[in-house]
């Protein structure tokens, strides 16, 4: 008699085999970027963070589970775009030959990316269905369904997607079909024999950049170029250019390996060009541009972060927020009833039972570290105080020497407070968000042990895209430059004040689905440095966990592509220079170091317990050192 198999064996063997067709699929994904890459060494990996491309290695998102066709020709899409990027594009070329003003750089870093992705289009149809595919899903998750004003259609779109049409013949995808609507009548007008004439010079970077130069000043940026710009570098093979755009559409490995070894050589040769240029595109969106906000690369929903290094600033149009009406601070128990947050908080502990050991032994080295400088502080050689035994062999030398006292000091640690501030944003979804809230966790317990107060804070926004203070701006009349267009949510965890017991469980809402959405990192930043000054602690010290700059589609969308960034660095700027609060960052697979003085860069959210620890204990490092200094030791 045949007995039927248990369905329990059933389900494992249906996991086994997706988890196979996905392993498969990812292997196949990167052994085709390195061939169309020309780049056989390069790092391809898979996680849930946002995808990112960097010298030497690029990250795509985790495919979905269950995916389907459309998700897998998106992500087919992403890679053949990073792949294009990385055969076609040379940075220190791009950078030299930008405009110099905002506006025109954001189309200038357009237009070079439709060129790297029209030149494996034209060669390769399946490419270019991917490529469309790739294109249909960003520009769905975008506010552009219902334009019907070139005021609320980003011009660098339209151009992009029109070249692209007259050189390739795919139409645009139908999520952005309105956008170049508004101004297929104006570009055809100003500029169309240009964008189709761009087709001629596709595969010479040099001579396309000359081009859109004329695209620009068509439609009047022609005084936005520096002079120098012009100025061909000697050194510069353009031939190379020709021969990788070939190459990337080919799919020829070896010469294309050749032409990046070249480019790479290059870049070595002018480090400070290459800073200028492929530092600041290595994440995300892969364009060379600070502000090209919008080239959306994510499976969050949310527009990549932009780079921008320190130092960039742009001082027309002040922040400004439209209204402050619906943004709101608020405890975290009070999002959550307490049922929902026993559960979430015993998910948590389910979820990182592993990391607990390996953070627990961190807090545990940084609790002997700060108990260390408690027991050594000690003044000497005092007229009164507590007799020092230490230095009675000087009065069996000489009788006549005073006995030496000795006075135990406050110590400084003691009188501190620290503030861990957690992004929230959707790109922390997954382990990156549970890892921070276990580590913020036992840390803040570890310092409660040694007297020193900690408060636990996040920050998000209440909706997806805008808020009621986007309805009412529409109902406004959609006035120009508006600022700030979505509603903050500032969350309390923990503050400096309550014990840790009574906090506990509030970490464990960032398990909360729907929780994480946008991030403006720059008023959360000034949000957090407030509550620090009002604290009657001497010492004071804020440490921001983040995995990227700020970002907010609709602030984006309707202001300048660096609006929410420039203001992130005008608040850092304040704190690290006029302020007695000492910041430090953790950026968790993002370069923080170029936007704090004080910053540490992790790959992966495993390596977050170590770095906070570590920073930690530099500072209080730093801070005994001082008082060591101070008393002569």
């Amino acid at each position: 008699m045949l007995h039927p198999q248990p369905k329990t064996g059933s389900k494992a063997a249906a996991g086994k085999q997706a988890a196979n067709a996905s392993e498969t699929f990812k292997r196949s994904v990167a052994l085709t970027m390195r061939a169309m890459a020309g780049e056989p060494e390069l790092e391809v990996t898979f996680a849930a963070n946002r995808p990112s491309l960097a010298p030497g290695r690029a990250r795509l998102p985790e495919p979905p589970r269950g995916a389907k066709a459309e998700d897998l020709a998106t992500a087919r899409g992403m890679a053949d775009s990073m792949a294009l990027r990385i055969a076609a594009h040379d940075p220190v070329l791009h950078a030299r030959r930008a405009p110099s003003t905002e506006t025109a750089r954001v189309i200038f870093d357009a237009m070079e990316q439709a060129r790297c992705e029209s030149l494996g289009a034209k060669r390769m149809s399946g490419v270019a269905k991917n490529l469309s595919a790739m294109l249909e899903d960003k520009f769905s998750r975008t506010d552009f369904g219902t334009i019907d004003s070139t005021d609320d259609a980003p011009l660098e779109h339209a151009l992009s997607l029109l070249m692209r049409e007259k050189i390739t013949g795919y139409r645009p995808p139908q999520s952005a079909n309105d956008l170049v609507e508004v101004w297929r009548s104006i570009i055809d007008e100003k500029a169309g024999d240009r964008l189709t004439g761009l087709g001629d010079v596709l595969e010479d970077q040099t001579a396309f950049a000359d081009a859109v130069r004329d695209v620009l000043t068509d439609f009047g940026m022609g005084d936005d170029f520096d002079g120098a710009a012009d100025n061909d570098d000697p050194n510069d093979d353009d031939g190379d250019d020709g021969d990788s755009g070939n190459d990337a559409a080919q799919g020829e490995a070896d010469e294309s390996d050749g032409d990046s070894a070249d480019s790479e050589s290059q870049s070595e040769a002018t480090g400070e060009e290459q800073d200028a240029g492929e530092s600041e595109a290595g994440e995300a969106d892969f364009s060379d541009s600070d502000d090209d906000a919008s080239a959306e690369m994510d499976d969050s929903g949310e527009t990549t972060r932009p780079n921008t290094p320190r130092g960039m600033r742009n001082d027309d149009n002040a922040y400004k927020v439209y209204s402050r009406e619906f943004d709101e601070t608020i405890a975290a128990e009070d999002l959550c009833d307490p049922a929902e947050l026993e559960r979430l908080r015993a998910f948590l502990d389910k979820q990182l039972n592993s990391l607990q050991g390996v953070v627990a032994r961190l807090a545990n080295r940084l609790q002997r570290k700060l108990m260390a400088q408690q027991n050594r502080s000690w003044e000497f050689d005092l007229e009164e105080g507590v007799l020092d035994s230490a230095r009675l062999t000087r009065i069996v030398i000489d009788p006549t020497a005073p006995l030496s006292f000795k006075h135990e000091q406050d110590t400084d640690f003691r009188d501190t407070v620290v503030t861990l501030l957690l992004d929230n944003s959707g790109s922390m979804r997954g382990r990156p968000i549970t890892v921070a809230a276990t580590c913020a966790d036992i840390l803040a317990r570890t310092l409660e042990r040694c007297g020193v107060k900690v408060e636990i804070l996040g920050f998000t926004t209440r909706a997806w895209k805008g808020g009621q203070v986007r309805e009412k701006w529409l109902q406004d009349g959609k006035p120009a430059m508006p600022g700030r267009l979505n509603d903050l949510r500032h969350i309390i965890y923990k503050s400096a004040d309550a014990p840790w017991r009574r906090a506990r469980r509030n970490l464990g809402l960032m398990m909360r689905e729907g929780l994480l959405k946008e991030n403006i990192d720059g008023e959360a930043l000034d949000w957090a440095h407030k509550r620090l000054l009002g604290r009657p602690e001497s010492r004071r010290i804020l440490m921001v966990i983040s995995d990227g700059a700020p970002v907010d589609d609709t602030t984006l969308s309707v202001n300048p592509g660096n609006y929410l960034e420039k203001h992130f660095h005008q608040v850092i700027e304040e704190i690290e220079t006029r302020s007695p609060v000492q910041l430090v960052a953790i950026g968790i697979g993002h370069d923080v170091t170029r936007h704090y003085r004080r910053a540490v860069t992790i790959v992966d959210a495993e390596e977050l317990a170590g770095a906070m620890t570590d920073k930690l204990v530099e500072l209080f490092d730093e801070d005994a050192n001082a008082r060591g200094s101070k008393n002569g030791r």
